[in-house]
């Protein structure tokens, strides 16, 4: 088990998981609602405990992929999704290799250190298929404490992405949870 897999894993451990809400995003569920091809190749990366892949597959879309570096979190979602064709992934985002439709983005970005965000950038590119689509929330907002989690704004996110990126929609949440109210943006990006 690598640094961050282990450092991952510690913290779920140990229940420390202050970004779980216990439910599927608002704005990721929303998102979802609109989405009618059942046929779509999702990834969900750095899933964690993954309420967003247990609802798409009640919803039926038949092609969801969780990816996560903790093993601990795969383990718990194997028995939690026991029964679906959900696919469960132990490994390193940055070394997955695929093609996906959509990808989800839900507290994945803001667990990365800063440094790696342009590596993350270029990787969804390499993960997304024509046309699609990396749409989730991003935090808009800066922690006083070092992160994880690592704050930004949706200024720096629109420098980062536009060159890459159609930014088809780049706002703030207007159905975040209650947790997380006033400090959330919705993305919507499509590789240009």
């Amino acid at each position: 088990m690598d640094m961050d897999s282990k450092y991952w894993n510690d913290r779920y451990l140990q229940e420390q998981t202050g970004w779980d809400m216990g439910m599927v995003s608002p704005p990721l569920k929303a998102y979802v609602d609109q989405l009618s091809d059942k046929g779509l190749r999702i990834l969900i990366p750095g899933g964690g405990n993954s309420y967003e892949a247990e609802y798409l597959w009640n919803q039926g879309f038949k092609h969801v992929t969780v990816l996560d570096i903790a093993p601990i979190v795969i383990e718990r979602l194997r028995e939690r999704l026991a029964g679906t064709e959900v696919r469960l992934l132990e490994g390193d985002f940055f070394q997955h290799e695929g093609q996906y439709d959509i990808i989800l983005e839900q507290t994945f970005f803001c667990a990365l250190d800063p440094v790696l965000r342009p590596a993350y950038v270029r990787h969804m590119l390499a993960l997304l298929a024509p046309k699609g689509h990396l749409a989730g929330v991003m935090f808009n907002k800066m922690f006083e404490r070092p992160g994880p989690p690592f704050g930004g704004t949706a200024e720096a996110y629109r420098n980062l992405f536009s060159l890459d990126y159609q930014i088809k929609t780049l706002e703030p949440c207007y159905n975040s949870h209650p947790a997380r109210q006033g400090t959330e943006v919705f993305i919507n990006f499509i590789p240009k």
